[in-house]
């Protein structure tokens, strides 16, 4: 038996017994950056018709979440009101694109047309990258360079100051205030990751205000904090149906960094908590934060940070808040299986994924790798681990209301295609309207049942219209068949069903 003989073997084996333990409720993500360059040299419908195609394989590949960079230097992919426009799109700083596309609106409505959800993903602290050569007129360094310091060759703003702090949020509700996002995301870089020999320049910010600490470690935690709390606050009073998350490097501590450390893991890698000053616990334990998606891109056996060490770790530490764990698609399929040395590692790291009880999902890194398919990763998602389509997963510490049921729900013919028809069901809030629609599909003589996966026939767009169909051709109808609509609101709180049942 060969290689590709022995993969579908795997596949259909693996299609059999995980199908029925589907999930219901997952979220499906993959991250969609900029800073790798993919959008240079290219116009801007050619980086539309790109981005098209990859949204149509991510959905295929049922992707429910796309995690979109907007902000990778003091920058926007976006209408800022004010940044400049990112030299990551149109090759420089401020220069707009010649076409007055926006990109994030277009995403935001791509997504929606497809179900899925979009997270704006943005840098709080980089005002330029290494690489970065030129900046526009209205960048924040340019303007207030006294707001910035400089570290191996990065621009940061200065995480000690309430000046950036009161920016970053203003920027923030900037783009909740124009755009329909459904979360704002934010990855792994803090203070900027250490180098040997090289000290953060921010003493004298220390010496000058040191707000009662005494150790200027802990006071780069706070100042942190405090920016994490600010943004909380600021998504909720804006628009309280954003999720606000956060993508951690993938290691909070080591437990052998000190005798101090009973929260720590078995690795020996940079830290969160240590070399990031990023205490990403405390911000789960004071409710900070919607969701923790830690990039845990190793594989099993990485001595120095080992796949299932982290996966359990975090499983026990993310304290009610929901957990996604952040893939690495390529380094993934390069390694095989300690166990299976016939196998690279997806299928196991989805195993072990889905029998943790406080994991609810993951994030690729990166879509693009994700729709290039190396090892067949992507195929496995289709047939396998994403086999059956499912809901956001729930959360109740936000909203716990469901939508009422939609309204006048019933059968339709249309030029031979047969349809369910139905209208939106009465809000009087904007957290209680009904954004998304399930359909349900039940054999004739089975029991209807709303917790399974295998059942769910149909997630739709996203809506904004009072009103919904979902067409079928007309030979698919079976008499005795019934379907069950359900309605979602903007946190997939999911109403009760209504039936039809073919006669």
């Amino acid at each position: 038996m060969n290689r590709r003989q022995l993969l579908a073997l795997i596949i259909c084996i693996l299609t059999v017994i995980t199908a029925s333990a589907q999930p219901k409720r997952e979220f499906r993500g993959a991250w969609i950056q900029c800073v790798n360059g993919q959008y240079l040299n290219k116009s801007m419908q050619q980086v539309r018709t790109m981005l098209s195609a990859q949204l149509d394989t991510l959905q295929k590949a049922g992707i429910n979440a796309i995690l979109f960079q907007v902000r990778a230097e003091g920058d926007a992919l976006y209408k800022s009101s004010y940044e400049p426009w990112s030299r990551y799109l149109t090759g420089r700083q401020g220069q707009a694109p010649a076409d007055g596309w926006d990109p994030l609106a277009w995403m935001v409505d791509q997504c929606h047309q497809r179900g899925m959800e979009c997270h704006a993903w943005i840098n709080p602290y980089r005002a330029k990258t290494k690489y970065t050569t030129e900046l526009g007129a209205n960048h924040a360094a340019i303007r207030h360079p006294e707001r910035i310091f400089e570290y191996d060759g990065l621009y940061i703003f200065n995480p000690a100051l309430e000046s950036n702090r009161m920016y970053t949020c203003m920027v923030v509700e900037d783009i909740l205030q124009h755009y329909d996002v459904d979360g704002l995301h934010m990855d792994d870089y803090f203070y900027p990751y250490p180098v040997k020999g090289l000290q953060m320049p921010d003493e004298e910010y220390f010496l000058r205000d040191p707000r009662g600490f005494k150790d200027i470690n802990d006071w780069r935690r706070d100042n942190v904090n405090l920016l994490i709390r600010d943004l909380y606050h600021i998504v909720r009073a804006t628009k309280p149906w954003v999720k606000f998350g956060i993508s951690p490097f993938g290691i909070y501590r080591n437990s052998k960094t000190g005798t101090n450390t009973p929260e720590g893991s078995a690795t020996s890698g940079t830290q969160n908590y240590d070399d990031l000053y990023a205490d990403v616990l405390e911000w789960e334990r004071k409710g900070w934060i919607d969701y923790c998606l830690p990039q845990i891109y190793w594989n099993f056996g990485t001595k120095a940070a080992d796949y299932e060490v982290l996966c359990h770790w975090w499983n026990d530490y993310c304290n009610k808040r929901p957990l996604f764990i952040g893939q690495d698609v390529e380094r993934t399929v390069k390694e095989a299986d300690p166990n299976n040395p016939q196998s690279h590692q997806m299928y196991a790291k989805y195993n072990l994924q889905r029998s943790l009880p406080n994991v609810q999902g993951s994030c690729q890194w990166y879509a693009a790798a994700v729709v290039n398919n190396p090892g067949n990763y992507r195929t496995v998602l289709e047939q396998v681990y994403h086999h059956y389509p499912a809901l956001q997963p729930e959360m109740k510490f936000m909203d716990s209301k469901a939508p009422g049921k939609p309204r006048s729900v019933k059968l339709d013919l249309k030029n031979g295609v047969f349809g369910i028809t139905w209208k939106a069901p009465k809000a009087k809030k904007e957290m209680d309207r009904a954004v998304q629609y399930v359909v349900y599909r039940f054999a004739p003589g089975q029991k209807v049942d709303l917790k399974s996966a295998m059942n769910i026939e149909y997630i739709s767009p996203r809506y904004d219209e009072h009103s919904a169909e979902f067409m079928y051709p007309k030979s698919s109808i079976v008499p005795g068949e019934t379907y069950v609509v359900t309605a979602l609101d903007h946190l997939h709180n999911e109403s009760k069903g209504v039936k039809i049942k073919i006669k």
